[in-house]
């Protein structure tokens, strides 16, 4: 196997754990202001994600790194081109980092409805923007012969780009109401499976719309292998949002994962050989051969994967092995 794809199918595996892990957490933080009817009980909804959403995003920084070292050019193109997206995203990640940090600063109601809100922001607005991001990869942005992307802020926002946002985001809340129902007791289980199936039920409607859109509006389904995974992140959600009405609510977190381990993986299969598609002319697109490092690049990057890869893995595991227990009001700490 060429180290190219080797490191395409590295990049896909680091957003296949993100977008898993980094989902549910989008969804806690976006559902914290609706579920949470008091300050106990908002406490509890973030120390659900607590001991574990910024080891979540270290899969982000990481993908970011191997893009940026195994394909530079794709990482100009995209950093350069999608510049204020990204910044409106960083912008809502560092807000959400400080409210963590901050919100139990002050027992002030005031103070800390803000600071609520703004996790309520900085989880909504980047799930969003990861989605409108994915499509447009796929749909096809305007780059030129010089691998430059040519076109606005606007340019990435279109009809199917916005649906694709729109399902990450419910995808996401449902995945993070999911959680919620394994990892909280009593009232909170309750809301958490409420809100579970009003999201579910939404998510469906622009799951279904994205994946008509994705037929016309991409080439994805010329890959027969990445249409049917597709259909199956499809499957996957309708046995998720069953599991909720039985309350088997360990299967539909295990199956909603797959929805988003499925989905990750049927856009990335559809884009190759490509990581980025031209809209200007096919022949413009950013490939895995056009845009890699030299073989000798990524042979020394290989190397370190190998041996760092695995000892991350185990970590973060030992992480969510000795937080697994569900959160309770006896858990917080005064």
């Amino acid at each position: 196997m060429e180290l190219s794809v080797l490191w395409f199918i590295l990049l896909t595996v680091l957003f296949i754990g993100f977008f898993f892990l980094e989902g549910f957490d989008y969804g806690v933080g976006t559902l914290l202001p609706f579920l949470g009817k008091n300050d106990t009980e908002r406490r509890i909804l973030i120390n659900t994600i607590g001991p574990v959403w910024d080891g979540n995003e270290v899969w982000m920084i990481t993908a970011g790194g191997a893009m940026f070292a195994a394909f530079p050019h794709v990482y100009a193109t995209l950093f350069s081109g999608f510049y204020l997206a990204l910044f409106l995203m960083l912008v809502a990640l560092i807000g959400r980092g400080v409210a963590f940090e901050f919100r139990s600063k002050d027992e002030n109601p005031a103070w800390r409805n803000t600071w609520d809100w703004l996790i309520f922001f900085g989880s909504a607005v980047p799930a969003l923007l990861w989605g409108v991001t994915v499509t447009n990869l796929i749909k096809g942005v305007p780059i030129n012969a010089k691998m430059h992307y040519v076109g606005t802020f606007f340019d990435l926002l279109s009809p199917y780009t916005l649906v694709g946002g729109v399902a990450f985001l419910l995808v996401f809340i449902f995945h993070g109401a999911m959680y919620l129902t394994l990892k909280t007791e009593g009232d909170l289980v309750i809301r958490a499976r409420s809100a579970a199936v009003k999201a579910g039920a939404l998510a469906a409607v622009f799951c279904l719309a994205l994946v008509g859109m994705t037929y016309t509006n991409t080439d994805l389904f010329a890959s027969t292998g990445a249409g049917i995974t597709l259909w199956g992140a499809v499957v996957m959600f309708v046995g998720a949002y069953g599991a909720v009405f039985v309350k088997r609510y360990g299967l539909g977190f295990i199956l909603s994962s797959l929805t988003v381990a499925l989905t990750t993986i049927a856009f990335f299969w559809g884009l190759f050989p490509r990581l980025m598609v031209s809209s200007l002319n096919p022949a413009w697109s950013l490939t895995i051969t056009n845009s890699s490092s030299t073989p000798y690049t990524l042979k020394i990057m290989t190397v370190a994967a190998l041996a760092l890869v695995p000892v991350i893995l185990l970590y973060q595991g030992w992480v969510y092995w000795t937080f697994r227990k569900r959160v309770t009001a006896k858990d917080l700490e005064y």
